[in-house]
């Protein structure tokens, strides 16, 4: 990226070539010697040459070297005093080289060479003239005037310059920090997504395929005994692999749980009591109260997971008898209550996914789990605002 001093280097070009053209008219109307306006036009030609071939290179190249300056910064100084020394019309020359040596050199250094270029001018015509000069007794004082005002402008050149490349290292640093932000968000996004889809592959995959494995336990221990109720936990089974195969099918396609793409919350609740009563002996009630109301797709899914992992809990865990499954709206909130009668356990002590992941989903949305459990059940509680 060009700073502002790069991107306004045209108007010093401009300039350049304007004091070298004018300078140059000048010296070669003047009414002096023609070997003397043949000298210094050739100096200013030479000094034009050098910065279009050589110079201007080096001074818009911050890493050039420091000897590089110095050399080109001499020839420029040289070539002014030959061209003074030549003609006193090239004086304005100085117009182009006091600039042109601020560009080059520190201000220090800079400003003693630009000192010594102005008063070359004087030297010249003293050289010339002598201190009789016609001109002298105005020149002196202009030389003083030209002296205090090229330093002031260097300074001004150098103040320009520093703000400019200190401009162009913050928006440096700038850039850096924002690629160094846009990193870490995609980082933070990758984990959000990986732990998004670890919990949706606990929650169903990871449930169906469990109860699959229960299944065909009871299968094979019933085949000989009882083949009906093998034919029912077959035919049960092989609809669990089916919904298997459609939430898979739904996490790829980054739909919604197939339970709530086939209908609503309720008949997604309801499915997964269902489900629990048929692949169990435990006894399922299942209630609504009154209208719930809209919380959203996102809303719904924790809803519907909460219910699919407590339900899960209950069938693996809780040696229960009897569950009661209740959707409600309490609060400006929609209510998830799911109570068991079995074994209980101490929710500070769980070291599964299942609570862990509930909870983190339920907060993603604004929602608060909470669970109480003891000797005679467990009551799980998930409310997601609407």
């Amino acid at each position: 990226m060009k700073d502002a001093w790069d991107r306004f280097n045209w108007l010093w070009e401009i300039l350049f070539a304007v004091a070298y053209l004018a300078t140059l008219v000048l010296v070669v109307l003047d009414d002096g010697d023609p070997v003397r306006k043949a000298v210094a036009a050739g100096a200013l030609t030479a000094l034009a040459l050098s910065y279009l071939l050589w110079g201007r290179r080096v001074v818009r190249d911050d890493d050039s070297p420091v000897a590089q300056r110095w050399v080109f910064a001499i020839i420029v100084l040289t070539l002014v005093g030959v061209s003074l020394f030549a003609a006193s019309t090239s004086g304005f020359i100085l117009f182009m080289a006091c600039p042109l040596l601020f560009s080059t050199l520190e201000f220090r250094p800079a400003a003693v060479l630009t000192t010594v270029a102005i008063l070359l001018n004087p030297a010249a015509t003293i050289a010339n003239d002598g201190f009789r000069g016609p001109t002298l007794h105005i020149l002196l004082p202009m030389t003083a005037i030209l002296v205090v005002f090229g330093v002031l402008c260097g300074k001004f050149i150098g103040h320009v310059i520093e703000e400019s490349r200190g401009r162009a290292d913050l928006i440096a640093k700038l850039e850096e920090s924002q690629a160094e932000v846009a990193r870490l968000s995609r980082d933070a996004g990758t984990a959000a997504e990986r732990e998004r889809l670890a919990r949706e592959i606990h929650d169903t995959l990871a449930q169906g395929f469990t109860s699959i494995v229960t299944l065909a336990q009871a299968i094979e221990s019933e085949l000989d005994t009882d083949p009906a109720a093998a034919r029912r936990h077959a035919e049960l089974a092989a609809r669990t692999a089916r919904d298997n195969l459609t939430e898979a099918r739904a996490m790829v396609a980054a739909l919604a749980p197939a339970d709530l793409a086939a209908g609503s919350l309720v008949d997604a609740v309801r499915r997964q009591a269902d489900r629990l009563a048929d692949s169990s002996n435990v006894v399922v009630r299942y209630e609504v109260d009154g209208v719930l109301p809209p919380i959203g797709t996102a809303g719904e899914v924790v809803l519907m997971r909460g219910a699919q992992e407590a339900l899960n809990n209950v069938r693996r865990h809780a040696a229960a008898s009897a569950v009661s499954v209740r959707l409600s709206a309490v609060d400006g909130a929609v209510r998830l209550s799911v109570r068991d009668d079995g074994a209980g356990f101490d929710p500070d002590r769980a070291t599964g996914f299942g609570l862990r992941g509930m909870r983190s989903r339920a907060e993603q949305v604004g929602g608060r789990l909470s669970v109480r459990s003891g000797p005679s059940g467990t009551e799980l509680i998930l409310e997601v605002p609407a």
